[in-house]
């Protein structure tokens, strides 16, 4: 995995990197040269196996802990002194929101509060010229800003989550947002648009429907599938978060956007010609005949659509891979990976995963 166009502070903690686009986030910092220690609790969306390539690595050092642990944090962020922390550690999935708020509380709020904290008290025993170059970036998601239906959200608009997921990111945000402005904290927020790529759990929309071509197993669509999600690969979302780390301005938030809009079935549908051509079925059927709408979720969300002009124009990012392109790579990934892919299913064998549950976003 190729490293990234600027160059990034070292030491570097990311926490929840054994996730998915921490953990394509931490391949790609490693190659670029940065030392960075992974902190990961490794609940069910974080994995190991996605890091252990990275085993032997003098650059690399993986911590097995929560970010709520405040006597852990302390503790690294004394022995490694790292000049910057990209906080990734989250809970991501809306249906699993609205099954049971509470671990979103713990680690989205309480565990993103206990890390602003650590880093407050170990900023002031830093030197000024350590402490002024030093930065928090926090990754949060465009689901903070709810629904719209014509147009693009910025910077600006206000919060109007619809999950317990959304409202704890939002929260999120905003004590990053205040401990910048009450404490002086140097925070970066980036707020991202649906992503996709290697090493995602497999209760996301893509890879579910890649595992479930792959398997012949239905397609279950939530409603009309016509939600509508903008969609960026986690290269050019890992790229976006190294440009808004090494040039962003303390105290601002970008907002990180695909170039295409996509309606859920639409996503679906181009896997399964992507399937039909790379693994067709032994019926010869096409993959399609295997969506299935089912009935929708609570409070689903119709259109996301968030503007990156800014991190355009003051940092010049741009998305790279075309979503075709780069759902056909992804597809191959998780073919190429099975072991990967497997071995998460086996653990969490009987809880809500991957094969059989609604596609949604």
């Amino acid at each position: 995995m190729t490293g990234f166009a600027v160059s990034l502070p070292s030491p570097l903690l990311v926490t929840g990197g054994a996730g998915f686009i921490g953990a394509n986030f931490v391949h790609r910092a490693v190659a670029s040269g940065a030392r960075v220690i992974t902190l990961d609790a490794l609940n069910y969306a974080g994995n190991r196996a996605s890091l252990t390539s990275l085993d032997g690595n003098p650059n690399h050092i993986f911590v097995h802990g929560s970010i709520a642990d405040r006597a852990l944090v302390d503790r690294l962020l004394a022995q490694h002194r790292p000049r910057a922390i990209v906080n990734f550690a989250a809970e991501t999935h809306v249906d699993r929101s609205i099954d049971d708020p509470a671990p979103f509380v713990e680690t989205n709020l309480v565990g993103n509060f206990t890390l602003l904290d650590a880093t407050r008290a170990y900023l002031r025993a830093l030197p000024s010229t350590e402490a002024e170059s030093f930065r928090l970036l926090h990754v949060s998601t465009d689901e903070v800003y709810g629904s719209i239906e014509e147009g693009r959200f910025t910077e600006n608009s206000p919060f109007q989550p619809s999950s317990p997921y959304a409202a704890t990111k939002a929260g999120a945000d905003a004590l990053v947002l205040a401990y910048h402005r009450t404490y002086g904290l140097p925070t970066l927020i980036t707020n991202g648009c649906n992503s996709y790529g290697p090493y995602q759990f497999p209760e996301k929309l893509v890879p579910l429907v890649i595992l479930n071509c792959l398997g012949e197993a239905p397609l279950p669509l939530y409603g009309d599938g016509a939600h509508v999600r903008e969609w960026l690969h986690a290269s050019d979302h890992c790229a976006a978060i190294a440009a808004v780390l090494a040039q962003g301005r303390p105290g601002e938030t970008y907002n990180v956007s695909g170039s295409v809009q996509c309606t859920n079935r639409e996503i679906v549908t181009t896997v399964c010609a992507i399937f039909d051509k790379l693994r067709p079925r032994a019926s010869g059927k096409p993959h399609a005949e295997l969506i299935v709408h089912v009935a929708d979720r609570p409070g689903h969300d119709r259109r996301y659509a968030i503007d990156s002009g800014k991190l355009t124009n003051e940092l010049g990012w741009r998305p790279e891979i075309a979503l075709t392109d780069g759902l056909e790579q992804t597809a191959r990934w998780y073919v190429t990976n099975a072991a990967w892919w497997r071995e998460t299913h086996r653990r969490y064998r009987g809880q809500r995963l991957g094969l059989g549950q609604a596609a949604g976003s």
